[in-house]
Order: structure tokens, then C-alpha cells, then sequence
């Protein structure tokens, strides 16, 4: 995948990147990025000379028939892992595990904080529980990655991609092998997840915002619903109105039979 997928990735696109000695060039890391766009899971591995295994929805691997078959292997040569998402509780402590036996085996393990995609290019609070229990059982160091105009590739809604530059900042690694053992201390979860989000906040330069972007995602499409059911009263009512408009006597045929 490196050859048929990232070689012909960056001829394409030419991304730029900053701070790529700080990837160890043997030895697990954690790599912890703000993620903007489907395609943040190809450019970053491109770049890199070591394999990064992210963590994908088992669908992607299950899906029956011949396309689903290819679906499958493509995710796995990328280094996708499929993890469960029926259930939320369930779908992280796979995500940990999955993420620390890839930690054991000394490889690169990527993870997004922020839990999904940006809706609107602002970076969104990180979820305590996956990055920072995995780096907390493993000692690994956290290296914040930043991906820069990704989101401005591929908008939704949007078939054929856009050829420009995306960029990808690599930060210094992270240590916090000080709280080892604490993994299961809500508020050493918090603190270390916030210091990652800080630091990609330095690197990205995106306006923070502290909610979860789940949230921010519901309430966004609250929003356009509450949106379509006004432009639907507002259309109901002109037509009532219409209506009554049509049912009203004409004036001037009382006036001309001068009733």
C-alpha cells in the first residue's frame, strides 16, 4: 500500500510536513492528530517511512459480496484494525486493546482524540478514555500530529477531490510515563487528553472549542432540521393563505349589483 496508495498520494498531492524527525524511526509511539477529512488516515501514513495502524469500524471488514470482500483487504492494507462499534462502552475497550497490542509489538499506533471528523474545521475537546489510558498502560510516548487544509481536499458532498497541497506538523513526543499506573483516575485521564489537545492546538492553529464534536455534530444537525421544518411552515403558511386569498368574495362584484 505504500508503493500502489501513498506513492501516487503524494505525486498527486505534494504534501508538506514539518517536525518528521520526531517520528522514532524504531520503537512504538502513539501518534494523536486532529482529524479533519477522510483521507487524514492516507496522508499521514504516506509520509512516513513505518507502517501506523489506525483503528476503523468493523463494518468496513464484514460487509458481504465481492465489493465488501475488497473493502476488507483495502482497510487492512492500510493497517486499519476493525473494532466493534454496536456498543459505546464496548467499542472503546476494544479500541484500547487493539491499540496496546500494537504498542507491544513496538509499532506506530494512530488514534484521533477528538472520537470523529470535525464538522466544521474547529478543533473539539478530546475523549479521556482511548489516547490517554493506552499511552498510560504502555508508557509509549504521544507525538500530537497536526493535518492541515485536508478537510478542503474532499467537502462533503464532493466526488472528485481537489489537488492542492495538505500540509502535516509532527510535534515533539510526549512523556507521561509519570502517571503510569493511573490509568483508571478520571481526572490524570482528563489532564493528559487536554495537554495532547493543547499541544495539537498549538500546531494546527484551529480555534478550540470544549465540547465533544459528537455533540457539536447533533447540534449542528438540530439546527438544519429546525431549519427545514421552518421553510416548511413558512411555505405551508403562504399556501393557507393563498388559499384564503382565492376563497374571498370580489368587492367589486357587491359593488355591481350594489349590495
Amino acid at each position: 500500500m505504500k508503493f500502489s496508495i501513498g506513492g501516487p498520494l503524494k505525486l498527486a498531492f505534494r504534501p508538506w510536513v514539518e517536525g518528521i524527525e520526531h517520528i522514532p524511526a524504531e520503537g512504538p509511539a502513539i501518534l494523536a492528530s486532529n482529524h479533519l477529512s477522510f483521507s487524514d488516515s492516507f496522508f499521514l501514513p504516506a509520509v512516513l517511512d513505518r507502517k501506523v495502524t489506525f483503528i476503523a469500524k468493523a463494518e468496513y471488514f464484514t460487509t458481504p459480496g465481492v465489493k465488501g470482500r475488497m473493502t476488507a483487504a483495502f482497510f487492512k492494507g492500510v493497517g486499519q484494525l476493525p473494532v466493534d462499534r454496536s456498543g459505546a462502552r464496548g467499542a472503546g475497550e476494544a479500541a484500547i486493546r487493539s491499540g496496546i497490542e500494537v504498542l507491544e509489538r513496538g509499532e506506530l499506533f494512530g488514534i484521533y482524540p477528538e472520537g470523529t471528523r470535525s464538522p466544521d474545521g474547529r478543533l473539539y475537546r478530546g475523549k479521556p478514555g482511548g489516547l490517554a489510558r493506552v499511552a498510560l498502560a504502555t508508557g509509549a510516548p504521544v507525538i500530537p500530529v497536526a493535518m492541515i487544509d485536508t478537510e478542503k481536499i474532499q467537502p462533503p458532498g464532493k466526488v472528485v477531490p481537489k489537488l492542492m497541497r495538505p500540509g502535516i506538523r509532527i510535534g515533539e513526543p510526549l512523556d507521561f510515563r509519570r502517571y503510569q499506573g493511573m490509568e483508571h483516575d478520571r481526572f490524570v485521564l482528563r489532564a493528559v487528553t487536554d495537554e495532547v489537545m493543547y499541544e495539537i492546538m498549538k500546531l494546527s492553529g484551529q480555534e478550540y472549542v470544549d465540547i465533544y464534536a459528537t455533540a457539536a455534530k447533533r447540534q449542528i444537525a438540530e439546527a438544519a432540521k429546525a431549519e427545514r421544518e421552518a421553510v416548511r411552515a413558512e411555505k405551508a403558511a403562504d399556501r393557507q393563505a393563498a388559499k384564503s386569498v382565492a376563497a374571498a368574495p370580489d368587492p367589486t362584484e357587491r359593488d355591481a349589483s350594489g349590495s
